[in-house]
């Protein structure tokens, strides 16, 4: 029914940052954007106000009455997400990476296939398949046994694949990902006394040709979690264009001295960061280290109970069989966003050679391409979906009607 060529299978990458859609066979996403959404709850709004933001919204994101859920309004997709909007709460369907809001997802889901033309799941399907997250790594890369270190925007998780399957009992996974980075970064220099001014707070105004000074807008009725979101995007920026994984780990008097480095706020300050640029990615191998951080307190009560990310690698492999904890040690595959870092890839397997057995040969594989990195999984879904021998994989919708939502873990494992 399925057979060779004929299907034409969209993949669909849902992170707890970003998310990612597009058609099976080709090597990138034709669709990405954030994983959160914005809402505005009806019942506060009143039909005036509602109307002059319908206005000002791009006619491609554009909210449909069908994404209004449980009286909430929900705004989708960069272009929503990047206009303010009075009473707007930014939300977001995953915590710990499990999905908490199926509302959400299902408006990012409608965002998704609107973006590549296609309606899917309710949408009538006649066929889908699930993969997890580690064996589409795997895939993207080559290989059919390796260590997927997946460090993404909401979490880090290692999991072993073997033949294409992944040893759940070995899989480990930490809550420090990109997102709590940035909020790490945004603290650290709130501490100092810089201030990152949203986008939507200020207006660049000629003063003469040529010379621009940014003058603030109060906006009383914008949301606490909108002006995060927004002042996250710009902090995230910043840690993506000047942080790197330091060579050692990190400490207070070796870097205190450590050159600066500029950087321009949209609203034309330009900032010096110093350790910060070592200091914040070294909580990743170190993460009591964010208990330095003013504001971040709250991660102390747990920090003790998650190790660094070689500790981490290594202990997954350890719960592993004897038989294939070489074959891991010499294929661990970097993914995930977060993976992008300058100097990550060296920087792990620097200490894991340290820290590994001797006999143990350690190799850390990843893309050359950032973009490569971030989107891993969808490539292995879109090698997976455009192989003629995945066609018999798919759950059908006879299956599904014959079976039950529970026969997906039999079809899917």
């Amino acid at each position: 029914m399925y057979g060779g060529d004929e299907v034409s299978a969209i993949v669909l990458d849902l992170g707890s940052h970003t998310c990612k859609a597009g058609y099976a066979g080709e090597d990138a996403p034709k669709a990405v954007f954030p994983s959160v959404v914005g809402a505005i709850d009806q019942m506060e709004v009143d039909n005036s106000t509602n109307g002059e933001q319908n206005s000002a919204v791009d006619s491609k994101t554009a909210v449909k009455d069908s994404e209004r859920k449980g009286k909430r309004k929900l705004y989708v997709g960069s272009q929503s997400l990047g206009f303010r909007r009075d009473n707007m709460e930014v939300l977001s369907p995953i915590k710990d990476g499990v999905v908490v809001d199926w509302d959400i997802v299902d408006s990012i889901w409608d965002h998704a296939f609107r973006t590549v033309e296609l309606m899917f799941e309710k949408y009538n399907v006649p066929a889908l398949f699930l993969a997890k997250n580690a064996v589409l790594t795997s895939f993207a890369s080559g290989r059919a046994t390796a260590l997927v270190v997946d460090c993404g925007g909401g979490s880090t998780t290692i999991a072993p694949v073997h033949d294409g399957y992944v040893l759940q009992k070995a899989v480990t996974s930490c809550p420090i990902g990109g997102e709590y980075l940035t909020d790490c970064l945004l603290k650290s220099l709130e501490s100092k006394g810089i201030v990152i001014k949203p986008r939507y707070s200020f207006k660049r105004k000629e003063t003469r040709p040529g010379d621009f000074q940014a003058v603030d807008v109060e906006f009383p009725n914008t949301t606490e979690s909108y002006r995060l979101y927004s002042q996250r995007v710009i902090a995230s920026d910043i840690k993506e264009c000047v942080c790197r994984a330091p060579d050692t780990p990190y400490d207070e008097a070796s870097y205190s001295n450590i050159p600066m480095t500029p950087y321009e706020l949209p609203d034309g300050q330009t900032i010096e960061i110093g350790a910060d640029r070592f200091k914040i990615p070294d909580i990743l191998f170190n993460p009591s280290l964010a208990q330095t951080i003013s504001g971040i307190e709250s991660f102390a009560e747990v920090a003790p109970n998650f190790h660094g990310l070689p500790q981490m690698v290594i202990d997954s492999i350890n719960r592993c069989d004897v038989d294939i904890r070489r074959d891991l040690y010499s294929s661990i595959l970097l993914a995930g966003g977060t993976a992008s870092m300058q100097q990550l890839k060296e920087r792990l397997e620097k200490d894991l050679l340290e820290e590994s057995p001797q006999n143990a040969r350690v190799k850390v594989l990843a893309s050359g391409n950032s973009m490569e990195r971030r989107f891993s999984v969808w490539i292995g879904g879109s090698i997976l979906a455009s192989l003629g021998s995945f066609q018999q994989m798919w759950f059908s919708k006879s299956e599904y009607e014959e079976h039950g939502a529970s026969y997906v873990q039999r079809k899917c494992p």
